[in-house]
């Protein structure tokens, strides 16, 4: 509803849809067209000029480290890597609003994992908004600063609680106490949600 690809049975979701970008569960990624071309596949759709939007997309994948895989094709690329081609996709509009579908899901964990530690840090650098779908209690945990528990469908809150953890992450907070105990909440959420 948030990205106006379903419509709410009551109430109303209202923002301004010009500043969403999307990461979605499967990268999407054009297969005739390089990683260059793939991340600036947005704005060549608003019509931008090609230097301007290329320009914008190698600097999407520098900020994202591929700049040394701009020529490659998808099927060149590992999973991990395609996920950060789509995320530099998202990010070459400069949204306000980034959405992301459980982006890392298919990943394998140490990834996943530096993906989470990479997202928090754009998510530091351009002061976005950020809502991240996710099964995983600990990805939750590492990336939220507010986590929101729903039932299965119909989707009701169990729960909508601040994370109180330090704003900068790194991988040693994995191991801290804290992580372990804001870990417990979000899964005691999840099991009285029946999940």
């Amino acid at each position: 509803m948030i990205a106006g690809l379903d419509q709410p049975t009551a109430g109303s979701v209202e923002l301004d849809r010009r500043g969403i970008a999307f990461v979605f569960q499967d990268a999407h990624l054009l297969p005739w067209r390089t990683v260059l071309d793939n991340a600036a596949l947005p704005l060549e759709l608003m019509g931008v000029s090609r230097p301007r939007r290329l320009e914008a997309a190698r600097g999407a994948l520098q900020q994202i480290g591929l700049a040394d895989a701009m020529q490659r094709y998808p099927a060149q690329l590992s999973g991990g890597m395609k996920m950060r081609v789509s995320l530099a996709r998202a990010l070459v509009t400069e949204p306000k609003l980034l959405l992301l579908d459980e982006p890392f899901a298919a990943l394998d964990e140490i990834t996943r994992q530096k993906l989470d530690e990479q997202l928090r840090a754009l998510w530091a650098a351009h002061g976005m908004t950020v809502l991240f779908v996710t099964h995983s209690t600990a990805e939750a945990t590492f990336l939220a600063d507010r986590a929101v528990i729903l039932t299965r469908r119909p989707a009701r809150i169990v729960e909508d609680f601040r994370i109180d953890l330090p704003g900068e992450r790194t991988a040693a907070l994995r191991a801290d106490a804290r992580f372990a105990a804001v870990t417990r909440l979000i899964y005691n959420a999840l099991e009285r949600g029946g999940a």
